[in-house]
């Protein structure tokens, strides 16, 4: 038999509840629920509670605290350059390799998806659309993503064009080779923008189930539709792409794997599948998601799985039902070939850590530091149906699957062996994790560079709407200089296709499904950086007051920058939130 197609489809901040065949009362996924009913299903699978260390953990088959993925903003977003990827190991094997939609794990050279092993690569920058990298004003509609390192627009909405743009490339040139392809979606992350015909379905079907609306407000019910319109239109566009699929003959060796990359942003409003926690906790709600693995052709044994499993396994999974054997060594995830095929478990008695960073503004009890600095005690180590969290609660969630009761005094030994299965991961992976990766600047795979207020170390300004209000916050890029020279260095407080001036506001603009707010004014006319330990005299605003103009000569390696923004006297107002960086 031919090597298989292989297609991941990931969707964002939906949760394992969100689905018609795992119970959810409110809504029909009737498309989601056949690739269900023919997948391998496993029903203990777990990501991360953020996105960015989940697709870091896909990617590369290792521990987010291993790979350098740990968080969604803050400068901790940026995967280990060096670590070969899924899309490295598929393409190695001959298969061709494309990714659609979001990419999360950085934004800049080398750690865009073109970088990384994607030879076609469709995708918006950072957590979401419009994020504070993402084009300008991108709003789910006609939006502007990067096509191959190269602005482009394109029309429809955004779960519609990542399908389709997947479809287009799967049925184009070398279709003589097989195919990789990472479908990943924004959809149904905030904002909560959909085509508005989703809606009333959703709202016809709440108004069925009083037992949720009483306990939401208006705005929440809005929130509540718009989320669930969201995974309509998902599951149309996986109905259209089984369609596709056999139409073109692919279906029957096409390996489909549908899973979600945390839990749900809205399930503890209305139905968690019985869970507790929701995306960012460590609560079972916060990580279990659906994962189906589908083959018509590869003779699995459809139906449900209860091993222990996580998002890192798919990697040596997917490479051996493919035949694949040049896998990098020493991953944290095992492959589930064997389990898939009705063998008998190789897992051994396995413990899992789940650990990832939070964003700064984030109150946890198991530090008084910042919470975007990796740390021992975020994690919940998984082993059988115990849930160490925290390294200080216990939970068994065979017995108490909503995680109620604490019974870590009553099970002393199983603290014990947690506890110290966590002390030994965290010794292996503690060097990378604290580890700060670097944006290079310079390079000839992008020059110039655009830096954005995202990778501030330790900082979160990562929504366009903190650029509207002009948070008042400031950090510091972490960079590598690749080759020595002179270098222009831009200062922005808008992104240029905005062709907003430093000391400008921009106007409420209604778009496609919503409105974005106000941008306010900030007053100003001049500003300075520091290159590694040099500060830089003060420069007023450029003639056409679009930015503040810098001339450096730097040598190659490792420098930070620093930047502030000034009014008229010499006040410190904010960062710049945009700096373009050119070698000449």
């Amino acid at each position: 038999m031919a090597s298989p197609n292989v297609i991941v489809i990931m969707t964002d901040d939906q949760g394992y509840g969100e689905f018609s065949c795992h119970g959810n009362p409110v809504v029909e996924t009737p498309h989601i629920d056949r690739l269900a009913a023919g997948s391998v299903r496993l029903t203990d699978f777990h990501v991360a509670p953020m996105c960015t260390p989940t697709r870091g953990q896909l990617m590369t088959g290792l521990d987010a605290f291993r790979n350098g993925a740990v968080n969604v903003s803050s400068g901790r977003t940026l995967m280990r350059p060096e670590l070969k990827t899924i899309a490295d190991v598929f393409r190695s094997a001959g298969y061709r390799t494309g990714i659609f939609g979001k990419w999360h794990l950085g934004d800049n050279y080398p750690f865009r998806p073109e970088d990384r092993g994607f030879d076609e690569a469709v995708w918006f920058r950072s957590s979401h659309i419009n994020s504070t990298p993402d084009h300008w004003d991108n709003d789910y509609f006609d939006d502007t993503y990067i096509h191959n390192g190269q602005p482009e627009r394109y029309s429809g909405y955004c779960t519609d064009v990542f399908f389709n743009q997947a479809s287009q490339w799967i049925g184009s040139e070398d279709s003589d080779k097989p195919f990789f392809a990472y479908i990943a979606l924004n959809a149904a992350h905030w904002p909560w923008f959909v085509p508005d015909h989703y809606r009333q379905p959703i709202r016809d079907s709440l108004a069925n189930h009083p037992e949720i609306t009483k306990k939401l407000n208006a705005n929440q019910i809005e929130s509540l539709v718009s989320f669930l319109a969201m995974g309509t239109s998902i599951d149309d566009n996986v109905g259209k792409l089984d369609s596709f699929l056999t139409d073109h003959a692919l279906l029957d060796n096409t390996i489909v794997v549908f899973l979600t990359d945390n839990g749900s942003t809205m399930g503890k409003d209305y139905f968690n599948a019985g869970m507790r926690g929701s995306k960012t906790q460590l609560w079972e709600g916060g990580h279990r998601v659906p994962c189906f693995v589908r083959w018509p052709a590869g003779n699995l044994a459809m139906g449900e799985i209860d091993e222990l499993s996580q998002v890192q396994d798919l990697l040596p999974t997917l490479a051996e039902l493919a035949g694949i054997t040049n896998v990098p060594a020493h991953l944290d995830g095992q492959s589930l070939a064997a389990i898939m095929r009705g063998q008998p478990s190789t897992l051994g008695d396995r413990k899992l850590v789940i650990n990832y960073s939070r964003m700064p503004q984030f109150k946890v009890e198991y530090t008084d530091q910042n919470p975007s600095v990796p740390h021992r005690d975020g994690a919940g180590v998984l082993w059988k149906n115990w849930r160490l969290l925290e390294n200080r609660e216990l939970y068994d969630v065979a017995a108490d699957p909503h995680q109620d009761h604490d019974v870590a005094a009553d099970n002393p030994d199983v603290v014990r062996e947690l506890s110290t299965h966590l002390d030994d991961w965290w010794n292996g992976v503690k060097r990378d994790a604290l580890a700060v990766q670097r944006v290079v600047i310079g390079s000839d795979a992008e020059n110039p560079a655009m830096l954005t207020a995202c990778e501030w170390l330790d900082v979160f300004v990562d929504q366009q709407i903190q650029i509207r209000r002009g948070v008042q916050k400031n950090g510091v890029w972490h960079l590598s200089v690749a080759q020595a020279g002179t270098y222009d260095v831009e200062l922005r407080r808008w992104p240029r296709e905005s062709k907003l001036r430093l000391d400008q506001g921009c106007r409420r603009t209604v778009v496609t499904d919503g409105v974005f707010v106000p941008g306010k004014v900030l007053p100003i006319t001049q500003g300075r950086i520091r290159l590694g330990k040099h500060t830089f005299p003060i420069q007023p605003a450029a003639e056409d007051g679009l930015s503040i103009q810098f001339t450096a000569d730097l040598l190659a390696g490792e420098t930070e920058l620093e930047t502030w923004m000034l009014d008229d006297a010499g006040q410190e107002i904010c960062g710049a939130y945009y700096v373009y960086v050119k070698r000449r």
